[in-house]
């Protein structure tokens, strides 16, 4: 019993060293850490973000403009005949941009970002990471471009839900995009 002591002080000492050495490589893997290139990078991301908050609020106007000025058409008229038989002849008056409330459409053909993005997402190669909005990837192969920018397409389009799946809507666009890419 006596000789079983020194082997555990030793297994105790040897433990204690390793973490040791451990902490200390820690430390110096730290210390070679680039905080400025981490602030960096957590600002551009900080304005891309800032960005897209301002193209969606931009894009919300603009519906809300094309739909009479309410807010997503919710108690909108419906839109009066022409004045005068002058305005009659004219379908849009001089200046007005008739497609000015349009925006993108659930049945629109995906481009090949969101095409990729569709199938990465629906295989699981990508995912939504939980509280954010951008695509993270899962597994092999490269990551999306923007990843940001492109769970803000696939939203607007009704492609992607909230919770980051693929919404009905989004299973016909990558099919589509799909059978495209087969004519090709």
């Amino acid at each position: 019993m006596n000789d079983d002591k020194p082997d555990r002080d030793n297994s105790f000492e040897s433990v204690a060293r390793a973490l040791a050495d451990e902490v200390t490589r820690a430390v110096e893997r730290l210390s070679h850490l680039d905080v400025d290139e981490l602030t960096r990078t957590a600002s551009a991301e900080a304005d891309r973000a800032r960005r897209w908050v301002e193209e969606l609020g931009q894009w919300l106007r603009e519906q809300g403009d094309a739909a009479g000025g309410t807010p997503f058409g919710f108690g909108a008229a419906e839109p009066a005949g022409p004045a005068s038989p002058d305005q009659a002849a004219e379908p849009h008056p001089a200046g007005d941009d008739p497609l000015r409330a349009a925006g993108p459409h659930p049945l629109d053909l995906p481009s090949a970002d969101q095409g990729l993005a569709l199938a990465a997402l629906d295989s699981g190669r990508w995912r939504l990471e939980p509280g954010t909005s951008a695509l993270a990837v899962h597994g092999d192969g490269p990551g999306p471009s923007d990843a940001l920018g492109l769970v803000r397409e696939l939203r607007v389009r009704d492609w992607l839900s909230a919770d980051g799946e693929i919404t009905l809507a989004g299973r016909s666009a990558l099919n589509r995009w799909l059978e495209a890419a087969d004519r090709a």
